[in-house]
């Protein structure tokens, strides 16, 4: 099976760009499936109805989430009827589910949702909870298992690779909206510290640089904004599985409408 993911969808610029790009790449390239983290997809904050149902229509197979998730109350109406996952390891009283096991093609994959410690709100230990959620899936019948790992800092998302290396399929870091130069194979398992945003290039992680600069030089917290016209990206990896083994990796990505560049991951 071949899988893309998109990560930090980030507000309406980065709808565009999937709007754009996605189905063209998923001929092109023959992907079977899409997961995308769309925690920030409706103005920077959030999900709500109708961009998860644009989004959907778009190409997106399954989405996760991280902190943002519940910016938008709307969300715990469509986290139990669609494909939408927040953190797996919230508190079990909150709604929606961390993991899902989808049938692709004849092949199950299991698709799990975790979010760091490090600056985040109270949750549950990741590191603890992603040997039960990969225990989990696995009961459940996924050979293979993909893991979106929301969180801010690189040692913790290292760590989970060093930790799950060999028993994944693949493992890929969201949050800070920066992509990271480290896509490797290794064990059989792929691992991207953070894939990067899909959205405005030119501000600050995705949001207009005015206010982002005005925090830096005051400490006063200034509303964050979408920009209407930018710079934009849109980044994916894509990624083969067989028999639940990462066996080759490459990630692109598009700026505005024609420029692209591949990289294929290394082989540890």
């Amino acid at each position: 099976m071949r899988i893309g993911f998109i990560g930090d969808v980030v507000g309406k610029p980065g709808r565009d760009m999937i709007n754009a790009h996605l189905k063209n790449l998923k001929r092109e390239f023959e992907i079977d499936f899409v997961i995308a983290n769309t925690e920030n997809a409706s103005h920077g904050f959030g999900i709500n109805a109708k961009n998860a149902t644009e989004l959907f229509n778009s190409g997106i197979d399954v989405m996760s989430g991280g902190n943002h998730t519940w910016d938008r109350g709307e969300i715990v109406e469509c986290i139990n009827i669609m494909p939408i996952l927040r953190p797996y390891n919230l508190p079990d009283i909150i709604p929606g589910r961390g993991s899902i096991v989808c049938d692709i093609n004849g092949e199950k994959l299991g698709v799990i949702n975790l979010m760091g410690h490090f600056t985040m709100p109270m949750c549950d230990n990741p590191f603890l909870k992603a040997k039960e959620a990969v225990d989990f899936v696995k009961k459940h019948g996924a050979e293979a298992v993909f893991i979106d790992f929301h969180a801010e800092s690189t040692s913790e998302k290292t760590a989970l690779f060093a930790m799950l290396k060999g028993e994944v399929s693949a493992i890929v870091g969201t949050h800070t909206h920066i992509g990271t130069d480290d896509l490797t194979i290794d064990k059989g398992t792929l691992f991207l510290c953070d894939i990067g945003l899909t959205g405005c290039r030119d501000g600050v992680i995705g949001v207009d640089k005015e206010a982002p600069i005005k925090r830096f030089l005051t400490g006063l917290n200034y509303p964050f904004d979408i920009p209407k016209e930018c710079k934009k990206i849109f980044q994916m990896v894509v990624f083969d599985i067989q028999s639940g083994v990462c066996t080759d990796a490459f990630k692109i990505k598009i700026y505005d409408q024609n420029e692209r560049e591949l990289t294929k991951a290394r082989h540890e």
